[in-house]
């Protein structure tokens, strides 16, 4: 059904949009959202957007924002619905061919994760090098849709390097520190136990979430240009004695919030 409506709905949206074509999409994470504030041209709610659902999770304002941002047309999700929300895991993916549909070529995507790595402190930004989908599903099971992409995409390289090399550019030139390392999703709601941060560990996770993966398989299979970026808001159970809870991961994204959107605005501008 969703597969059927895509089209339709790009055309309801594209009305709206007149002239402007998005080419550079983003996906703003748990408390990031701030972004999307300060550039707004267009504002679209989800709960107006045929396929999409609200976010239930405090800091996703559900929206979909249209802005210009340095010159680049620029479509914002203020928010993500997640898979332990109840969605099926096409539901989750779909803004990301909706925006394929629109005309988006590149695609940043931003989460809120909990560190793996001891070295990692609450507030760093990480740029993510590659992935583990640790989520039991892949939201390319079912019929293949062969005009976005082919039945069997190949995952060797899902984050773009040379866009990866411009964000490690921008960031020196910004003077911000920024770490890189694998990121693990797990379906979530619950954080991770300490053995299953030690096992993330193992196979070499650097830090743990439970979202954006399932987003960066579908762009890579539709021949989007990715680059994933993750804000450390806590240390994973088991690294410290803390008591994990979602307030404190908004209360690291805000800590984080100013270079993060540094970041942005300057890969933006460099696209």
């Amino acid at each position: 059904m969703l597969q059927k409506t895509v089209d339709f709905l790009c055309e309801e949206i594209r009305d709206k949009l007149g002239d402007f074509k998005p080419q550079i999409g983003i996906v703003l994470g748990s408390g990031l959202g701030e972004l999307a504030d300060e550039y707004c041209d267009l504002a679209i709610p989800y709960s107006e957007i045929p396929g999409f659902e609200t976010s239930t999770v405090s800091g996703h304002k559900s929206r979909l924002v249209f802005a210009q941002i340095d010159g680049k047309n620029v479509v914002m999700m203020q928010g993500r619905f997640h898979y332990y929300e109840g969605h099926s895991i096409h539901k989750v993916v779909y803004p990301i061919k909706v925006m394929k549909k629109l005309g988006v070529e590149t695609l940043i995507l931003t989460n809120a994760a909990g560190a793996v790595n001891p070295a990692f402190s609450p507030s760093d930004l990480m740029l993510i090098t590659d992935h583990i989908n640790n989520l039991g599903v892949n939201p390319l099971i079912g019929p293949n849709d062969d005009e976005m992409g082919e039945r069997f995409p190949d995952m060797s390289e899902v984050y773009t390097p040379e866009l990866q090399e411009l964000t490690l550019k921008i960031a020196d030139k910004l003077g911000i520190d920024i770490q890189e390392g694998v990121y693990m999703a797990s379906t979530g709601p619950t954080y991770e136990t300490p053995a299953e941060t030690k096992l993330a560990r193992i196979l070499g996770a650097d830090a743990v979430g439970m979202s954006t993966v399932p987003e960066a398989i579908i762009a890579r299979w539709a021949g989007m240009n990715v680059i994933g970026i993750s804000c450390i808001c806590n240390s994973a159970a088991g690294i410290n004695a803390r008591t994990l809870s979602h307030e404190e991961v908004i209360h690291a994204a805000n800590v984080a919030k100013d270079k993060f959107k540094s970041l942005i605005k300057g890969i933006i501008k460099a696209l």
